[in-house]
């Protein structure tokens, strides 16, 4: 599993829905799950480098998994048929979460995140608690979700699967954006305020290779 996790995580970098650093993806095992690690860019990571957790949120040693590790385990363990985790800062899906707007049915396909609309889970700080307490509230009954000022999260039945319903949302989420550009949104970009951006600083100081 863990090369199937890499391939993945490699496809996700080749079509350009994650670049540098971003995004994560977690796959089901037996016993816990196995997910990327923190802070390490696609061409770097080997399958050793995917890290292994228990429901407990404990992960094997020496391994640093990715910041957002709790969400995806929370997703794979309240919906049990739920075993893939794609998370995104792909272009067109952050652009629309950075606007916090939900999908409304504007296409049919829109039916392939599980119902007729795709949500905007409110906002909160990466890696924490409450951000993947909003995700599971903005997936329930959906197989996919935007995150406010931040990304996009796609589930899966396997791997494949949450990976065409990614593409698919990113497509959707482009389709969108474009017909905004016609009709008009009357939105200004909510933006962080100074104590959010502070967190955000505090958090960095433990992520990956950033040495801020």
């Amino acid at each position: 599993m863990h090369n199937e996790l890499l391939k993945i995580t490699q496809q996700l970098a080749t079509l350009g829905l994650n670049k540098g650093t971003s995004g994560n993806c977690s796959v089901r095992l037996d016993e816990g799950f196995l997910v990327t690690p923190s802070g390490m860019a696609v061409d770097e990571m080997m399958p050793s480098h995917m890290v292994k957790m228990t429901f407990e949120g404990i992960a094997e040693p020496n391994k640093k998994p990715s910041s957002e590790w709790r969400f995806h385990r929370d997703i794979l363990q309240q919906r049990p048929e739920i075993n893939a985790v794609i998370h995104m800062h792909s272009m067109f899906a952050t652009t629309l979460a950075c606007l916090h707007l939900d999908i409304p049915p504007f296409h049919y396909m829109i039916a392939v995140a599980g119902g007729d609309t795709i949500r905007c889970a409110p906002y909160a700080l990466f890696g924490s608690q409450a951000l993947s307490d909003y995700a599971l509230s903005a997936l329930h009954e959906r197989k996919a979700c935007l995150l406010a000022n931040h990304g996009m999260i796609a589930l899966g039945q396997d791997l494949d699967d949450a990976l065409a319903v990614a593409i698919e949302v990113e497509n959707l989420c482009e389709q969108y954006w474009r017909i905004l550009q016609v009709t008009g949104v009357d939105v200004m970009p909510p933006l962080l305020n100074e104590t959010e951006m502070h967190a955000v600083f505090q958090q960095f100081r433990g992520y990956g290779k950033w040495k801020g």
